[in-house]
């Protein structure tokens, strides 16, 4: 049998040309990351940071300390939010705005609705120093709400029954175990009456709303963009690209800068963050609670 020398040492040869480019690529990717996250996932190069705001808002203690960072990190030369939320709990709502707002103090700041942006999605919104929705967009919902089940009739079908003693008549109520009482009714409507003056202040103050249109928008009901930008809940229609347009030419922020996903984990070194990726982390179970006002679209 006769070897061929020449085309096994060409193989060779050839294998080990493909194994060094395989590495320089992964070395390349891993410089390319390292460089723009740094070493422990914060941004080193100057970038617009994206904002990512999904699902129903809770108090979510990570996602404020994510913002803060935003604010204080150099590099980050602008922020753009995208928001499909249809809200969440009024005080999870109101972190968000807070937070945003310290980031808006100093640097620009930009809402792009996508889908929906309702109720405690819309009070995100206000926070930035400019709305934009697509046509079709829904937006709106300006309002609060107090849900609360009750299984009085159930319980007395099946034979059940309740003992409760109590300080007062107003404490644990509203129960799922009887009807609400007048009292108790009127003790909720004040609270929620509260929050919907300062949900209504907070439209008024970022929206410049006279007294007479925010009565007219703010009956709970939600709108397209194209109804929203009549209505002066929005300031334009589009998405991320206008955003960036107008990032470019109102606030002097490059276009062409990256455009960078925050993750509320940015201090996580960027390896652990990948292998997190892998194994998988979900705050599933955080998310099937809703505590107290809610400031949220229901259709």
């Amino acid at each position: 049998m006769t070897i061929d020398v020449d085309g096994l040492l060409a193989r060779r040869k050839l294998k080990r040309r493909l194994t060094f480019w395989r590495v320089a690529a992964l070395l390349l990717v891993v410089a390319l990351a390292v460089a723009l996250f740094g070493a422990e996932g914060k941004g080193v190069l100057p970038h617009i940071a994206r904002v990512n705001v999904d699902g129903v808002i809770l108090d979510e203690r990570d996602r404020v300390d994510m913002l803060d960072d935003l604010a204080d990190d150099g590099n980050v030369k602008a922020v753009i939010v995208r928001i499909d939320s249809p809200g969440g709990t009024v005080v999870g709502s109101e972190m968000l705005y807070e937070s945003l707002r310290k980031v808006a103090a100093k640097k620009p700041v930009v809402a792009v609705i996508d889908s929906i942006g309702a109720s405690g999605g819309y009070i995100t919104a206000l926070a930035t120093d400019r709305i934009y929705a697509r046509e079709n967009s829904l937006t709106g919902s300006i309002g609060v709400i107090f849900q609360a089940p009750e299984f009085s009739e159930l319980m007395s079908n099946i034979g059940v029954k309740v003992n409760e003693i109590k300080s007062a008549p107003l404490k644990g109520g509203p129960s799922p175990f009887k009807p609400m009482s007048d009292e108790m009714r009127q003790s909720i409507e004040v609270v929620l009456d509260d929050s919907f003056a300062w949900f209504k202040g907070v439209v008024q103050k970022r929206r410049g709303l006279t007294a007479e249109q925010l009565q007219a928008v703010s009956d709970g009901r939600v709108y397209t963009g194209r109804q929203a930008i009549g209505n002066g809940l929005i300031d334009a229609l589009g998405g991320e690209d206008e955003a960036l347009d107008w990032l470019d030419k109102e606030k002097h922020v490059d276009k062409n800068l990256p455009v960078v996903d925050a993750h509320e984990d940015r201090d996580i070194p960027f390896m652990t963050k990948a292998l997190s990726m892998v194994l998988g982390d979900s705050h599933l179970a955080d998310s099937l609670s809703l505590d107290g006002l809610l400031a949220l679209w229901q259709p």
